[in-house]
């Protein structure tokens, strides 16, 4: 017979209740008073007699850092910032337009190894940086960007400028954060540039709402009411305006680290460098293929290019590694690159990624031994069994890669007649251009005899900037770069506009180089109002526009295509009396003076010595030199 369970007592189903309930409440009150922190404030006052502002948190992380420059286009949401800056000695270059602060700052991280800094205001002035971030997402280029914002309280709320500024800049960036108080200024920003390094290097953002810039005294005057409130719901709303004015600026002049953090750079297993030893020590026709990854950070460009002097396996270079080899090296071969890429039985793809520039993987050929390395292994496999197939897929820094294998082979080395093979079909090339060179164009100069010239003329010191489609294509043949980390292209986004920006930056990490822009007309449409900024700044760059008055590039295949030239026309505009209009110099060149290119080429070099920017308008013809190349 069981005995039934006696049931509890009402009295404690109820106690019960009541200690859940107060359980809840409290927790729901500690919750709170963290979320005001409130428990912050005991531990931690606020100075409110303080003259100090954010932006010297800022300016002083930067500094720490190894900052030189700070690029800008000024707005009141930043100005603390800028003023702190410039105080700890950062130089503030201020531009005409947002993008190009950031093309500047793309070009410092390329040129330095560094994290290349801008700032922009709030809003628009974000917003108008949006293509230059996507061009360093995509050129993996260490970029910070400090975007103002509205007071922390004000978003959301029809603020001038506001708009959602994380959601915009997320899919751009590695890193993204939003600073709500003074204290977390340094740790955020720390965060940012060791994000901006590590990995597969790339932009990172930080948002820096207007309170947390500006000193405690700005701050209260604008968000604290003028008079004492009446009524329950004033005092209450007065109470919470007062603690979140205290809560922003607790602790904020406390000490704090400054320098940067660890970086995570992801490096090559043993196993996979032997086994890439053992499969290149075998090949009879090796060939590798130079990136943009090779030339980051920490091994130097000098220290790569022996080893792969010492290696004396034949290279073609692209983006940031043109030029690492000097000019011409025998090791550097620079056209024909698909025929030889099907003709090697071993290929290195080092920091080369198959997309539109490999055609996708098609340009390898099935019975070559494929070795890739990468920082990104989604880059590093792209069209991976699609098109082509990595005997040997490594995910590390590709510089390091280099040096190891090297160390590995320990001095082996290949027949010389490969390397004269692939030399010969260079020769053979060059001799057509050399062709081209000398053809009649309808009117004005022959681009490719211009640029020739240009080749004949350029200075061991020089460092060259791109911009453009049709002219610098041509130039890409044809302009050698005299050393590493001297050519400065957009990349595989294909932007156009980057020229000013990447001058700016270009000149100021290297002063003593001379630093040549080639701008087609259409590109130069973007950077002409810079030269304002160059003359201000005084940076005498020069600039060489080859103006055949229309979207060339475009129209090649327009034309034939669809038959019409619709918007590809524009005009041969006087761009050297527009750049002296904004206080540079100009120079002319046409077939009025066509036996004098190299003097006019002499002349501007000498201005640009004397401290003067230059643009020398060129005026040329159309040749059938690129017909067939890629637009789209």
């Amino acid at each position: 017979m069981e005995t039934p369970t006696a049931a509890p007592p009402a009295g404690s189903c109820f106690s019960s209740l009541l200690l859940l309930a107060c359980g809840t409440l409290v927790a729901a009150l500690l919750g709170a008073a963290h979320r005001l922190g409130l428990f912050y404030q005991l531990m931690h006052k606020v100075d409110k007699a303080s003259v100090r502002h954010g932006g010297e948190n800022v300016a002083a992380v930067l500094r720490a850092h190894g900052v030189r420059f700070l690029f800008t286009l000024v707005g009141g949401h930043i100005s603390p910032l800028l003023v702190a800056c410039e105080k700890l000695g950062i130089r503030v270059v201020d531009t005409r337009h947002e993008v190009t602060a950031v093309f500047a700052a793309d070009a410092v991280a390329r040129l330095t190894g560094t994290v290349g800094v801008a700032a922009v205001t709030a809003g628009p002035g974000l917003t108008n940086t949006v293509t230059a971030v996507k061009n360093a997402q995509i050129a993996q280029s260490p970029v910070l960007l400090l975007g103002g914002a509205a007071a922390t309280l004000l978003q959301n709320r029809g603020a001038l400028q506001a708009i959602d500024q994380m959601s915009l800049f997320r899919p751009l960036c590695k890193f993204c954060a939003s600073v709500r108080r003074v204290r977390d200024i340094m740790p955020t920003l720390r965060a940012a540039m060791a994000a901006a390094q590590s990995g597969t290097p790339g932009p990172v953002f930080v948002e820096l709402p207007i309170d947390v810039l500006y000193p405690y005294f700005t701050v209260q005057k604008e968000m604290m009411p003028a008079k004492p409130p009446k009524g329950l719901m004033g005092r209450g709303v007065s109470w919470y305006l007062e603690n979140h004015l205290t809560n922003l600026f607790a602790g904020a002049w406390e000490p704090q680290p400054e320098g940067p953090l660890p970086l995570d750079i992801p490096q090559a297993s043993p196993q996979q460098v032997q086994r890439c030893v053992e499969i290149l020590s075998r090949a009879k026709r090796p060939l590798m293929v130079l990136g943009s990854q090779a030339l980051l950070s920490p091994t130097p460009a000098d220290k790569l290019r022996a080893a792969v002097e010492t290696l004396g396996v034949p290279c073609f270079l692209g983006g940031m590694a043109r030029g690492l080899l000097g000019r011409n090296h025998p090791l550097h071969i620079r056209q024909n690159r698909s025929a030889a890429l099907k003709k090697a039985d071993v290929v290195v793809l080092a920091g080369t990624v198959c997309d539109f520039r490999l055609s996708y993987g098609r340009v390898l050929s099935r019975s070559s031994k494929i070795l890739v390395v990468n920082r990104n292994r989604e880059e590093m496999l792209l069209n991976s069994d699609i098109f082509w197939k990595p005997q040997e897929a490594v995910q590390g820094d590709v510089g390091s890669f280099v040096l190891k294998l090297v160390e590995g082979l320990q001095g082996q080395t290949w027949a010389p007649d490969w390397v004269e093979e692939l030399r010969e079909a260079d020769r053979q090339k060059e001799q057509t251009f050399r062709e081209k060179a000398a053809m009649p164009v309808a009117q004005h100069l022959n681009p490719v005899r211009m640029l020739q010239l240009v080749e004949e003329t350029l200075p061991d010191n020089s460092i060259l900037v791109v911009d453009g489609g049709d002219f610098v294509g041509t130039a890409a043949h044809l302009v050698q770069p005299r050393g590493p980390l001297c050519w400065l292209d957009p990349g595989a986004f294909g932007t156009l506009g980057v020229g000013a920006g990447f001058a700016l930056g270009a000149k100021l990490c290297r002063p003593d180089a001379e630093v040549w822009c080639l701008f087609g007309d259409g590109a130069f449409g973007y950077s002409l109002i810079e030269f304002d900024t160059f003359v201000r700044h005084k940076i005498p760059v020069m600039a060489l526009v080859g103006n055949d008055a229309g979207w060339t590039q475009i129209s090649r295949e327009q034309v034939p295509s669809l038959g019409s030239n619709v918007a590809c026309g524009l005009a041969y505009t006087d761009y050297d009396k527009a750049a002296m209009g904004l206080g540079a110099r100009g120079l002319l060149l046409s077939r009025e003076n066509e036996d004098q290119v190299v003097r006019v080429l002499r002349d501007a070099q000498q201005q640009c010595r004397d401290g003067h920017p230059v643009v020398v308008n060129i005026l040329i013809g159309r040749t059938d030199f690129r017909d067939g190349s890629i637009a789209v």
